[in-house]
């Protein structure tokens, strides 16, 4: 009897990003949209959330219980002697201008912000009251959307430059076949930034080229969710 072939395993997705139990969000935006008031609520905190500008420098931090049906199941059927469910770190991040990228408004500590999280809330005002400061002056969101998405690429190829640059002296000096691979993903990556403008996680990259991407942690490579701060009149008058 011939042996039984082996089934083939589904391929394992490839994942972009630092692996880890202890994971950290932060929550992105111009200044005055929100994102205070949003960790408050998240959080269940009490951060200042006024109505000027740059109301927060240093970032805000909390711990959120994520609820899972599976872990409350265990904890019945084991009856456990202590409980520890998962935390979410929720980091409540200054808000980013124009040119933070060059420094502009605080904005290399603030991006070091970024740096440290591994995905980001982006929130976008889109309510309108003139009581409430813009600092672009009027609401856009598609201009603010793109605003904060152009600094983050702009970080992104000012740190590949200066990474780039080391693996040059690098592979200069020795034959480190694995350097040399290195380098030329990242100006692959550096090209791609600068031509076609995009997000690195919205691209389509190969297992090598992950691999090296996961040990720099480029900031648009970060997993995104868009947040929209609406009322319900806006929202009613917008549909």
């Amino acid at each position: 009897m011939p042996p039984k072939k082996k089934t083939d395993e589904p391929e394992r997705p490839l994942l972009m990003g630092r692996l880890g139990t202890n994971l950290k969000v932060g929550i992105l935006g111009l200044p005055n949209v929100g994102k205070s008031t949003f960790f408050n609520v998240l959080t269940k905190s009490e951060a200042q959330a006024e109505n000027f500008p740059f109301c927060t420098i240093d970032p805000n931090e909390s711990r959120v219980a994520v609820r899972d049906e599976r872990f409350d199941w265990l904890c019945r059927h084991y009856k456990p002697a202590s409980k520890v469910s998962t935390f979410l770190n929720v980091t409540d991040i200054a808000g980013l201008v124009k040119g933070a990228s060059e420094g502009q408004g605080l904005g290399n500590a603030f991006l070091s912000h970024v740096s440290a999280c591994d995905a980001l809330f982006h929130l976008c005002r889109a309510f309108d009251d003139d009581d409430v400061t813009h600092v672009e002056g009027e609401v856009n969101p598609a201009r603010d959307l793109e605003i904060i998405s152009n600094e983050l690429r702009m970080k992104d190829l000012q740190y590949l430059e200066g990474a780039i640059d080391k693996l040059q002296k690098a592979t200069v000096k020795g034959s480190d076949k694995s350097k040399k691979d290195e380098l030329e993903i990242l100006v692959k990556v550096k090209a791609m930034l600068e031509n076609e403008k995009k997000p690195v996680k919205l691209v389509t990259w190969n297992e090598k080229e992950i691999d090296v991407l996961n040990r720099h942690l480029l900031l648009t490579a970060k997993p995104i969710v868009y947040l929209v701060n609406l009322s319900e009149k806006d929202y009613i008058r917008k549909v």
